[in-house]
């Protein structure tokens, strides 16, 4: 909770401080940036990952109790952040490569109505994919993956951790893309798809909303190409 905390106040009042717009690109611009997106990404996954961090936690504090090996939690949670910290620093790349383009204003947000209409588009497709209804699915009903992948150890928490985040990662990682389109720093934009990030994984029918979002995607991505 601590983590989530600190991650909302940087982007509540010090994300739009620190990151500036950017004409020409500096290392320590890329640097910061990457910053910025680790952040958000800990501060937007971190709530709907509460359960299964919980669940884990739940775990060891049996096997603590039944004086058997058992590793600290946070380790687990360390190896969820991994993942997302992968894609962070993709995101970094990409948004960079993007600006060079010029499909991205120096305030983070698209200036392309075709790539914003096809991310949309695709993004609504992929809600769709039965890949991403796995990975939903797992994301959604976690203690068989946990119980199956379990390992002992530090390294095994942090690889259990990393398996999750990879699964969790291939749920929402197109919903956080969406950014590039509804501007990377907005945060009104930042609290929604972090809302939707929370029904889908943790309401009842989390994969009918997923599927309705879908539609909805598609629908406003093929208004905004027409």
């Amino acid at each position: 909770m601590f983590t989530i905390a600190l991650s909302w106040c940087y982007m509540l009042y010090y994300m739009t401080m620190n990151m500036d717009p950017v004409s020409q690109w500096r290392v320590v611009d890329i640097g910061l940036l990457f910053m910025m997106w680790g952040i958000m990404m800990a501060g937007m996954m971190l709530p709907s990952a509460i359960p299964v961090i919980m669940l884990v936690d739940k775990l060891n504090h049996r096997r603590k109790q039944h004086s058997k090996p058992f590793t600290q939690t946070l380790y687990f949670t360390l190896g969820y952040l991994l993942a997302w910290l992968v894609y962070s620093l993709l995101a970094t790349l990409i948004q960079w490569w993007l600006h060079h383009l010029m499909i991205l204003s120096p305030m983070m947000i698209s200036i392309n109505t075709g790539f914003s209409s096809a991310v949309l588009i695709f993004a609504g497709l992929y809600q769709w994919s039965p890949f991403k209804q796995k990975c939903l699915q797992l994301c959604r009903s976690p203690f068989s993956f946990i119980s199956s992948h379990w390992r002992e150890g530090i390294v095994g928490a942090i690889r259990l951790g990393l398996s999750h985040g990879q699964y969790c990662l291939g749920c929402c990682w197109l919903l956080m893309a969406l950014l590039f389109v509804t501007g990377v720093m907005n945060i009104t934009w930042i609290f929604i798809l972090s809302m939707i990030v929370i029904v889908e994984k943790l309401l009842p029918k989390g994969e009918i909303i997923s599927k309705t979002l879908g539609l909805l995607l598609i629908g406003y991505g093929c208004y905004l190409f027409l």
